[in-house]
């Protein structure tokens, strides 16, 4: 009976060096293979070219490496690419290149599917099947930023998890995901120039603040009224605004890092003037900023973007409150890359 060889990059630094020990080699060995494997991103033995052919038959025969494929590649008029990312059992997700003239943004995925229901998103109606390992996050920023060296002369320059799945409810490997991200050993990039966005899980925001993060942190808030949001997030009921309000005082107390909200406004749902002064009050207790976004249609109709008048009735309000406000418009819309519209016809 054959058995399953073992990923070798759920291994750490110090196993692969315990590794090469064991086989009478040198510990400095697994270093190697390391940069191999995070800061090269190597996805085969045979190109660890600074290792002895020997040695790399030994790996191949000891354990695989599960990279990702880019499936299927989609570029959008506006210069936005969508990828349909291959794992190694055959799940797909999908990930977006952003770009704009100062930066390109990455917007990777952290689960198959999603865990939670909110009913206005393409991904939602996708049962969570999976979570993503630490290596499969990483891979997507990998391909994004040779994506971004490729067709737009320049490295990625910031993340944001805002693809499909909730990244709080895939934690202890999203965070493992942004280590090798940040490490000056996998690929260098600045804590500050990556954006966590969660739907809002109480208990993983607490718990986030409590382990020091660097990164940023956005929720995807939408109506700061319990009731309305119920009916677009359902999760909601089990996590109310309450607690997600206690949750985002710790973070701020412990972080002092200004909150980021992500916010679409909709016809006959959230429109109002109440609307509005209920979200200036929940953003009272800490600095913030409001990011109006634009609705992206997932075709049937339940949803629609409310009109100018609502949108400009919101940007006053908030900036008569001194709270900062900008509208995000969506950026590949035409190949469902936009908010809310991954998994939506891939």
């Amino acid at each position: 009976m054959e058995t399953t060889k073992k990923d070798i990059r759920a291994l750490t630094k110090e196993q692969l060096r315990e590794f090469f020990v064991a086989q009478g080699d040198k510990d400095f060995r697994g270093n190697q293979v390391y940069e191999w494997l995070w800061n090269k991103g190597a996805h085969k033995f045979e190109d660890m070219t600074n290792i002895s052919k020997e040695t790399r038959l030994m790996l191949e025969d000891n354990f695989v490496i599960n990279h990702i494929e880019v499936d299927q590649m989609q570029r959008s008029n506006d210069g936005t690419i969508k990828n349909a990312v291959r794992l190694h059992d055959g799940l797909i997700v999908e990930s977006v290149l952003i770009p704009t003239k100062k930066r390109t943004t990455a917007c990777v995925s952290s689960q198959v599917g999603c865990s939670l229901d909110c009913k206005f998103c393409a991904t939602s109606r996708l049962k969570r099947m999976r979570n993503l390992n630490p290596d499969e996050i990483f891979d997507q920023v990998v391909a994004i930023d040779k994506q971004s060296r490729l067709y737009f002369n320049k490295p990625l320059t910031n993340i944001v998890f805002m693809g499909m799945g909730e990244p709080l409810m895939n934690y202890n490997n999203v965070l493992k995901a942004i280590d090798k991200i940040t490490s000056p050993e996998g690929l260098g990039m600045s804590p500050k120039r990556i954006v966590v966005s969660t739907s809002g899980v109480p208990k993983m925001i607490k718990k986030m603040a409590d382990d020091e993060v660097k990164f940023g942190l956005a929720v995807s808030l939408h109506s700061a009224i319990d009731e309305i949001r119920t009916s677009i997030m359902p999760f909601n009921a089990t996590f109310p605004l309450a607690d997600l309000r206690e949750a985002l005082e710790h973070w701020y107390a412990k972080t002092k890092n200004l909150i980021t909200y992500e916010y679409v406004v909709w016809d006959g749902i959230n429109d109002t003037k109440k609307d509005v002064e209920a979200l200036i009050e929940f953003c009272r207790f800490a600095p913030s900023k409001v990011n109006l976004i634009e609705y992206n249609p997932i075709d049937d109709g339940e949803f629609q973007q409310a009109d100018n008048a609502a949108i400009d009735m919101y940007i006053s309000m908030l900036e008569a409150n001194n709270i900062t406000v900008t509208v995000r418009r969506s950026r590949g819309k035409d190949i469902d890359a936009a908010c809310g519209q991954l998994a939506n016809k891939s």
